[in-house]
């Protein structure tokens, strides 16, 4: 009796050791990672027959992650419609995918390294989940986005840096659609010859034409009031004081003349050259000379221009409105043409003593 049952627990003790062992051996194998031969674009390779992988057994799985196209369950951690074994943010939060990621299934295709990654419309490097400006053009980005995605406005004046003819305007400058500073009564327009001009030279360049196209089009709006337009220009101190001289005095006399042919009435427009003579900023600097290579445009508004001198350290005090001669000479017109004169008519006594001659 003794016997049999010390048989029958002997039989289940090693009954239960090899369940254990097999139990065990089948844990271990699928914990264990699937070894499959990795081509040079990190993807498993393909038998010959649908699903199946050619598997190595030496060689460990890299990346150690299962593929979909090998018949592996490849999950999705993340539930952004991308299997894991071709998610390359695999870990997306609920907002991060809100508006989308690459590879999902109203974006489909091969993105690359961009495959499971939030959706980024305009290519600004801000991802629409989080961009307010998620359809910018390629010109609206060219400057830069800030980090909600709109184009960058770097002195704060609400004109985007792509369009802004003058960055860097005072804070809280009132500025037209250029960006460029402008007022409306009795002040003074500066406009920076950097952007105005090219280098060394007193012809306006195209965006110096459309700030001074826009100035001259709010001086026609307010004409009637308008006594005097009085356009100074401004150099550094590099160079000679009669080069700077003659050299403002181009610009100055350029502006003016543009005003002009803007329709601005010629008689209430004169222009002046300075020079170097009246810095606003340090010459010794490189933002200093900067800021003094300028024209200066002074709207006469009757009592609204004869005021006391302003706060803002890059402008000048206001000119009075009546300029004394003969530092500014009105903007020339252009001279008409005297008519050609005809030749005198030869007399007849003339011919006659001639024939007598002959």
């Amino acid at each position: 009796m003794l016997e049999n049952s010390s048989r029958k627990i002997l039989i289940g003790l090693i009954t239960g050791t090899l369940l254990s062992a097999a139990s065990f051996s089948a844990m271990a194998a699928e914990d264990k990672p699937t070894n499959y031969l990795i081509d040079s674009e990190r993807k498993a390779v393909l038998t010959t027959r649908d699903k199946e992988c050619v598997k190595t057994p030496t060689t460990p799985n890299d990346p150690r992650k299962p593929f979909d196209n090998c018949g592996d369950s490849a999950g999705d951690r993340d539930g952004d419609g991308v299997p894991d074994d071709i998610d390359n943010c695999p870990d997306n939060t609920p907002e991060e995918i809100s508006k989308g990621v690459y590879g999902d299934k109203d974006h489909p295709g091969d993105f690359g390294t961009k495959t499971g990654c939030p959706i980024d419309t305009d290519g600004d490097g801000v991802p629409d989940y989080r961009d307010k400006c998620p359809n910018n053009t390629p010109l609206e980005i060219s400057k830069g986005v800030d980090s909600d995605g709109c184009p960058l406005d770097s002195d704060g004046d609400g004109v985007p840096d792509y369009r802004d003819l003058c960055p860097g305007t005072p804070s809280g400058a009132a500025v037209d659609e250029n960006g460029c500073e402008y007022v409306t009564k009795g002040c003074d327009f500066i406009l920076s010859s950097d952007v105005t001009f090219g280098f060394n030279k007193f012809d306006l360049t195209p965006q110096g034409q459309d700030t001074v196209a826009a100035l001259a089009a709010r001086i026609m709006k307010s004409l009637p009031s308008i006594e005097s337009i009085i356009v100074i220009g401004h150099t550094d101190s590099v160079g000679t004081d009669a080069y700077n001289q003659t050299l403002s005095e181009k610009r100055a006399n350029t502006v003016a003349d543009f005003l002009v042919s803007s329709g601005v009435p010629a008689a209430k427009v004169f222009s002046e050259g300075r020079g170097e003579v009246e810095p606003v900023d340090d010459n010794t600097t490189k933002e200093g000379r900067a800021k003094n290579r300028r024209v200066q445009i002074t709207i006469g508004q009757g009592k609204d221009c004869s005021g006391a001198a302003r706060n803002s350290t890059n402008r000048l005090t206001p000119r009075p409105t009546t300029i004394p001669e003969p530092m500014v000479k009105p903007a020339k017109k252009k001279a008409k043409k005297p008519a050609a004169k005809k030749p005198a008519a030869k007399k007849a006594t003339t011919k006659k003593a001639t024939k007598k001659k002959k």
